[in-house]
């Protein structure tokens, strides 16, 4: 009981209202080279609700949950979905994308360090594929989900 009640507290915890400052102004690689931040994503998508998905083309995990993300945006066209590679190479990045015909907003973190460089550090990235839903008003209502929670991602998509 008590192991239940302090993992429903970690979790609880988790699930933070805002990106740090430091996440916001992280730069990332688009699809054409050139850098920009997160926050300037965030901004670009003002007014709609957006689910950010951070993967690698490596990821076993990812793949296998690439079918249960286009079923989202089939059932919700109307969602910004941007894609955070975590990949070491922007070769292998845009290949992945190309392979598993990944529709919507594509951004690199040319990080040495992957998950554990200053972007993944910045967003408590611990595990891939992880994903982060932001309603129209801007808002996180979603800060730390897995493949395993797309009935949750759904439910704040439809709010």
């Amino acid at each position: 009981m008590l192991l239940a009640v302090v993992f429903g507290t970690i979790s609880c915890n988790s699930q933070k209202k805002e990106f740090s400052e430091e996440a916001l102004n992280g730069k990332l690689t688009s699809l054409d080279g050139t850098e920009v931040s997160l926050k300037s994503i965030l901004d670009s998508n003002k007014g709609k609700t957006i689910v950010i998905e951070i993967w690698a083309s490596w990821c076993g995990d990812c793949v296998k949950a690439m079918p249960k993300m286009k079923a989202l945006q089939s059932s919700n066209p109307d969602v910004s979905y941007v894609f955070i590679s975590m990949d070491k190479t922007m070769d292998k990045w845009k290949a992945g994308i190309e392979k598993h015909e990944l529709k919507g907003q594509h951004f690199w973190v040319n990080d040495q360090l992957g998950m554990k460089g200053s972007f993944g550090k910045s967003v408590d990235l611990d595990w891939i594929p992880r994903y982060i839903v932001i309603n129209k008003k801007g808002k996180v209502v979603l800060y730390r989900a897995i493949e395993t929670d797309f009935d949750k991602i759904n439910q704040e998509i439809i709010k």
